[in-house]
Parts: structure tokens; sequence; C-alpha cells
């Protein structure tokens, strides 16, 4: 595209303006480097170097690559690309490139040609490295074949249509003559002038023999008239080709052989070789049985064409023909073939060929597994064809089995029993007898004796495990299977066929007949009534399976079915409070501050397990922000203080609901009465049912007894403190002494080291519960966390002295005195233990423990741990 502007560019300036056209002449070698001065353009021009470079001389071509350039001040044609002759003119013997000068001013246009001159850069070459010819070693000597004409790219010449060497070059540079390697079998005739240049033939000089030689190897070399000259080299691959000059030859002229009699069919006599020097279809040898006269051999023998393998082909056979007397011939594939015979004498060898046959007769099966030793299962017979020591024969049972063979006379054998018989264990016995013979090798045959063995009442029924455990829900349907029993008899027909029956007892003074009932064919076991857990929670029967084998066997099984708890019973609000229908009031202060106790509900349910276990909510009214409840302990406590908006009556609904599937509920009604002072609030015995009578003296002795109780837990509690800060011994010596503080609101603190920690008691006896955090107490906004259902303040500090202390609340495990019993947690000082009968300090020695001023409605325990500080 740039060179087609150029040249329109050039004709549109030839139309424009007046011009004037000279042609220069000019010669250069090919591959001269870049620079190469090729002519003086100035000179040649008759023009003043000075004149190019002002009317701006340049050179314009049409090719590709812009080969020539011009020196602007010295007026020098110079070489600017590589020249390869025999890439701009290929098999051309002229080769010039035609350029143009063009200057301004006037307008001149000068035609420039640039003749190529060729050096000898290119060697001569074949089209292909090797070149193969095929020469009959019949051939006659003097007979010529035409060889690959090798070629010079720098002459124009015809090729043959053979592979042919090639010269990139031209003229004298082209191929000039042609070598061949040395030889015995081989000249070269080499042949000049004509349109193909220079020309050879290969001439054959001595006759060939391919059993000799028969590939010759032969290297051509072309060689061009440069200076200094090239050359290329073909290889010449001579194949000689044979001709059917050998005939096969056997390796002997008689075989001997031989064969047992009874050689099976296509088995391998004998194999014949035959060889023929010659190759191809010449070497390639067919053999044959030959006839002769009236004998034929092929009914008894065959011979594999290819291989020369005789095989037996009909039955050998000694006592007809001890031996046989067999013509082979070898015939080579030749255009005209050469054959060559032999004799095989094949001698057939007398051998035991008749193995003994076995029969059995009056097979008495089946056999009962009872039966006993020496009983005949079967009668046998043993017999063999050959004679002499081939035709003695000797009969056994193979393997362990039951079974023996007992010789009656001669050739005759009894199978009787030799064992105790077990069909459970094998219902069928495959008796293998053989016989074997006294031949040389000695032949065998086998029989295998099929032996059932019938059945017979012998074993009792099993059934999977002697106790079987059924879980029953409570309240199920009566009619309803509640588990199917299964046994199993090893016997077969009727001897398996089971019967289920129950045996007869009493639970609880009531026949087991009349709780539940079983299917006597499946064993089904089906309830005759409903179960309660709360009545009945387990009980146990018997069930017989019974063969109907003679005499029947029969096997017992105990079955054990639980009852399991259904959540079918609603929790129950306990007194003072009712249940839903009636509305309950408690009054508090309008100065309570967070956390104050308003009541705490109490219920109960008769499920157990987690249908038994309650949790509290308040159900209404929703998203009341001022109170909260303990989800397991059912107190009812303030969220926050109190404010100018907030209602002065607050009725509050709780919803007992127990963990069962699906859960059940009760509810119960509060109206809670915000007043402006404690002297107004109301004491909640108001909702306790008080009879009339007067106070007595049993009153006055309990009311005594606490108090008592109380100062003398607070004594012995100060006393063990102050023991313990005194104590010198390693186990107390790393801890600081604890404190105990009474303060006048009713509560006491226990500290350690700079550590103190406050347990609070209401003043209220049916509101005494226990609220232990951090002193000082916690902040009105402070967060509050739920414990076992309960909620509390919750604050984690680590003791300076790096030794902490720890408070563990324990869950409920029993009941007592209808109050819940907490677990007792040891630690390995000392323990608080608070259950809902009283508050217990037990002081641990080794293995002793003291309990000390019992104080009543606690339900906390307080643990002091090693390394830990916790309220869970």
């Amino acid at each position: 595209m740039v060179n087609l502007a150029k040249w329109m560019l050039f004709a549109i300036l030839l139309c424009l303006s007046g011009w004037s056209a000279a042609q220069i002449a000019f010669a250069v070698s090919e591959e001269v480097v870049k620079g190469t001065v090729v002519g003086n353009l100035a000179k040649d021009l008759n023009i003043n170097a000075q004149q190019l470079e002002e009317r701006g001389f340049r050179i314009v071509s049409t090719y590709s690559k812009k080969y020539f350039e011009a020196n602007l001040r010295t007026g020098a044609l110079f070489v600017n690309e590589r020249i390869d002759r025999e890439e701009l003119c290929p098999n051309i013997a002229k080769c010039s490139l035609n350029i143009e000068g063009l200057l301004s001013h006037p307008m001149n246009i000068y035609r420039i040609e640039v003749s190529i001159l060729d050096i000898n850069d290119n060697a001569p070459s074949f089209s292909e490295q090797i070149h193969v010819f095929n020469v009959s070693e019949s051939s006659s000597t003097g007979e010529r074949y035409p060889l690959p004409t090798a070629q010079d790219a720098d002459t124009a010449g015809e090729r043959y249509l053979l592979p042919i060497a090639e010269d990139a070059d031209t003229g004298i540079n082209t191929v000039k003559s042609y070598k061949l390697s040395q030889n015995e079998h081989f000249s070269l005739d080499v042949q000049s002038g004509g349109e193909d240049g220079v020309s050879a033939e290969l001439v054959l000089q001595k006759a060939l023999d391919r059993e000799k030689q028969p590939v010759i190897t032969l290297i051509l070399t072309a060689v061009d008239g440069g200076k200094p000259a090239r050359s290329g080299t073909l290889q010449i691959n001579v194949n000689v080709i044979d001709a059917n000059d050998n005939p096969p030859i056997f390796s002997k002229s008689l075989y001997k052989v031989r064969v047992r009699e009874n050689t099976g069919h296509g088995t391998v006599v004998i194999k014949l070789n035959a060889t023929d020097l010659d190759e191809g279809m010449n070497s390639k040898i067919l053999y044959s049985l030959v006839k002769r006269g009236t004998i034929d051999r092929s009914n008894i023998f065959d011979v594999n064409s290819d291989t020369g393998e005789i095989t037996v082909k009909g039955t050998l056979d000694f006592e007809d023909t001890p031996a046989y007397e067999v013509r082979v011939q070898a015939m080579d594939q030749g255009t005209v073939p050469r054959s060559a015979h032999a004799k095989v004498l094949i001698e057939i060898i007398d051998v035991n060929d008749n193995a003994p046959e076995i029969s059995v007769t009056s097979l008495m099966t089946p056999v009962r597994e009872d039966a006993e030793l020496g009983t005949i299962v079967a009668l046998v017979t043993v017999s063999d064809k050959d004679g002499g020591n081939n035709g003695v024969t000797h009969c056994k049972v193979v393997g362990s089995f039951p079974f023996k063979l007992q010789s009656n006379y001669k050739n005759d054998f009894s199978l009787v029993v030799d064992g105790p018989l077990d069909r459970e264990n094998t219902p069928i016995y495959n008796v293998t007898i053989t016989a074997t013979d006294e031949g040389s090798p000695p032949l065998s045959s086998m029989k295998v004796v099929t032996v059932h063995v019938s059945d017979v009442n012998d074993n009792a029924p099993l059934f999977k495990e002697p106790v079987i455990n059924v879980y029953l829900k409570e309240n199920s349907p009566t009619g309803s299977v509640i588990y199917t029993i299964t046994a199993f008899d090893s016997d077969l027909d009727t001897n398996a066929k089971l019967t289920y029956t129950l045996l007869e007892s009493s639970q609880r003074n009531i026949p087991i007949s009349s709780v539940v009932n079983i299917n006597s064919e499946t064993g089904d076991i089906v309830s005759l009534q409903s179960f309660n857990f709360e009545e009945l929670k387990t009980f146990q029967f018997k069930v017989q399976a019974t063969d109907s084998g003679v005499p029947p066997l029969s096997s017992n099984v105990t079955v054990n079915v639980f009852v399991l708890d259904e959540n079918d019973n609603s929790p129950s609000i306990l007194a003072p409070y009712s249940e839903h229908g009636s509305v309950n009031s408690e009054s508090i202060p309008y100065s309570a501050e967070a956390g104050y106790f308003v009541a705490k509900i109490r219920a109960v349910d008769a499920d157990s397990g987690y249908n038994a276990l309650l949790s509290y909510h308040l159900s209404e009214p929703k998203g009341n922000n001022l109170f909260r409840i303990g989800t397991s302990t059912g107190e009812i406590r303030t969220k926050r203080r109190m404010s100018d908006n907030d209602l002065k009556s607050h009725p509050l609904v709780v919803l007992v609901s127990d963990n069962g599937e699906p859960s059940l509920s009760a509810t119960v009604s509060i109206d809670v009465v915000v007043v402006e002072s404690t002297a107004d609030i109301q004491t909640p015995f108001r909702h306790v049912p008080i009879k009339e009578e007067s106070f007595s003296d049993l009153n006055l002795y309990l009311l005594i007894s606490i108090v008592s109780v109380s100062l003398i837990f607070l004594l012995s509690l100060i006393t063990l403190i102050a023991v313990k800060c005194h104590r010198t011994d390693g186990t107390f010596s790393r801890y600081s002494a604890p404190m105990i503080t009474t303060h006048p609101d009713g509560s006491w603190s226990y500290s350690k080291a700079t550590q103190q920690y406050d347990v609070c008691f209401s003043s209220d006896t049916l509101k005494s519960d226990v609220v232990v955090f951090p002193a000082p107490f916690p902040p009105v906004d402070a967060e509050l966390i739920s414990i076992n259902g309960g909620d509390t303040f919750t604050r984690t500090q680590t003791l300076p002295n790096k030794d902490k202390v720890g408070y563990n609340l324990s869950r409920p495990c029993a009941k007592f005195n209808n109050y819940e019993l907490l677990k007792l947690v040891q630690c390995e000082y000392s323990d608080f233990a608070f259950h809902g009968a009283e508050l217990c300090l037990f002081v641990v020695y080794g293995q002793k423990q003291q309990c000390f001023m019992p104080v009543k409605s606690i339900l906390l325990v307080i643990s002091v741990v090693e390394d830990v500080l916790y309220l869970d």
C-alpha cells in the first residue's frame, strides 16, 4: 500500500509538471554489506552534488524494502538492505532491480537499473536424503539405471521426475559433476550437455547375490563449479530383489517320534522344520502330507501347512496300529515352485488309558439326623476296563465326613454313617468318593453322592435376649401393640412352628392376663388397659415360646415394661396465691430500688423429669419494663426504680409452664400497688388463710428457737473466720484473713483481702431470700443476669494477691418438706449451704463437717473456690 501510494504521488507529479527522464545502469554482487557504494549518481547524471541536496533528490521504488539509498552530500548510491539474488530472482539467469531517482524544481525522473551479480553461496542439494533402487539378483551386468539428477538453482534446466539436486546459484556456480562412493557392483556414467545439464547413470558391473548382500548402500555426491566448490550428497540404497534359486531343505530326511495311545485330538506329535535361503514368496514354505497308493494318513494325522506341526486328528489305539509311517512334502511359493520330502515314523506307546468307573445304587436318602452308627446310606460299585494291575482299584471317601465306605465283596462297597449328624449345622452332605487303579501312572475317577439329612425336633426355641425391656408411654390407647416377641427355632417345618403364651403371674394382686395379652402366632403383645405413670411405673411378666414338634420344646423370656411419663398434668399454683380466676394483691413502696422483692410464685407438677420442670413468665401486660420474674424461682422483682410516669397499680399475669411436649401451663393474677411509704405496705399474710386460734406455746418456742439459731450462726461464723485468719498451716497460709460484718439493715458481708461481698436478707420472713453481690451495692442501671432461672447481679474481679473468691449456685436435686433442697457444693476449705429448710455453714477439716445456725427460706449455695471468681 505504501509503494502504491508512492507511485500514485509520482504519477500526479508527472501530470502536474514538466519532466524529463534518463536511465543509468549499475551492477553489484549479492550479499554485499550495507553501505557498499554502487556508483556515483552526481557524476553519471552530470549534476553537481550540491544540487542533489538542494533539489531534494530521493530514491523511489516499488519493492517492499528500500535496497538502495543516495548520499546527497557525495552523490553516491549505496546498498541500504541485504540483497539475496535467489530470493529476488528465483530460477532466473539475469537479475536486476529497477528504481527511480526523483529531482524537483524542475521535476526530473531518472531510471536506475542495478544488476545483481550471483556469488556461489548455495551448495547443491537433493529433494530427498535417501533414494531407493530395487534390482533383481538375476539382472545382467551392464544394465543402466538413471540416477536422480542434481540441479543447481543457478541453471534453468529441466527436471527428472526422480528426486533432483538443486543449487540456488547460477552460471558457473551450478552443478557440474557427480561422484559415486567406492563399491564392487556399480559404477557411475556422467554425461554433460543437453537441457538438463550434467546427468549420471548407475551401471551394474558385477552380478548380485541377495543371499550374500541383500542391501547395497551408495553415496552420490553433486559438485558445483564455484570457487571454492560446494557439494551435496544423496544416499542410494540398492535393494537386491530375490530370485527363486534355492529349494527348501529339511533338517532331517527321517524323523522318529513316540506317541502315547489315546492322545487327544490336536496334540502336537512333532514339528518339522524346512528352510529356504530365498526370501519373500520364494522362501515361504507350505507343508502337506503325501498320499502313497491307497495308504492315506490324513484321517489319523494332520500337518499345519504354515508351521509344519504334525498333530493327532483321529484316535490312536496301540491295539489296532502300533506304528505309522507318514510322508511330508515342503514346497516354496516361487513363480516356479521348488520342493523337498521327508519321512516320519510315529510309534504308539501303550498306556493305562481306562479310568475306574464308580456307580451308586440303592441311595437311601434322606437320613434322619439321629441315625445310629453303621446305618447304610448307599451301595457303591467300582469297575475298570483295563487288565492286570491297571484294573486293580482302591476306593475311599475323600474329606472329613461322618460317613465311610465298608467293603462288601471285591469291588462292592456300602456307604454307612460313621459319626453324629446335625441337620441344623449341615443339612446336605456332598460325599466325594474316589477310585484309583494301580496303573503307571495310576488313573482315578470321582463320584459325588448327595446325602440329605432329615430334621428331628432336637432344638428348643431361642430368644435373642433373656430379658426384654419394653418402654411404653402412659395413656397409650387400649389394644395397641406394645411389643412383638420373636423367637427362633433351628429346626424345620412343624418342629420350627412356634406358639407364644403368657405365663400367669400377678402384679399388685392383679392377674397379668388382665393387663396384657399376646397373639399366639405373631407374638404381638397387646395392652388391655391404659397405663398411668403416676400409678404404675413398671411391671414384669414372662412369655413362653413352644414349638410344634413331638415332643414339644419350649423356652421362656422375661419382659420388663417401663411406663414412660407423659406431660398430662398441668402445674398447680401453691398457696398463698390461687389459680387463675381470682386476683391477688401486693404492695411496694414508691422508693423501691431495682431488684426489690415483690412476691414469689410457687407451683408444683404431678409429672416427673422435664415434664415437671417449671418455668415462670410474665404474660401480661406485654412489654412491661418495671417488673421481672425469675424463670425458675418465680420471684417477682422490680427491674428499675419508680418514676412519676409509672402507674400506681400494675396488674400482672404470671404464666407457669412445664417443659413437656406439648407444654402445659397455669396462670395466676397479681395486682401490684405502688404506695408512698413502707408504712402503707400490708403484710402478705393477708393472703394466707389464718385459723382463729390463740398464739400457742409451740409457736413461741419456734420463734425463740429461730432467733437463737440465728444468733448462734452469726457468732459461729465470726469465730470460724477468726480461726482461719490465725491458721499457720501451709494449706491456709496463702489466704488473707476473711472478715464477716453485720449491717443495720439486716445484711451481713463476707470480705477477703481488699474485696468485700455482701449477702442481704429481707426483713420479711416470707420473703427471706438471699441476694449476693460485690460491695458496694449495684447501681440502678446495673446488668442483671439469670442464675438457674433466677435473676441477680454479677461481677468478676481479681484479688490483689491473685487469690480469688467464688460463689456458685447449685441446682435443686431433691424436694424436702415441699421445699427445694439444693446440692451441697464441696470445696477445699469451707462451704455455705443454703436450702429451703435451713442455712448451714459447713466447716471442713479433713472428713469432718459441722452445721450451724439453720435459717428459714434460703435457696442459695455459696462456695469459696480457689483460683476462680464467678457467680453462676
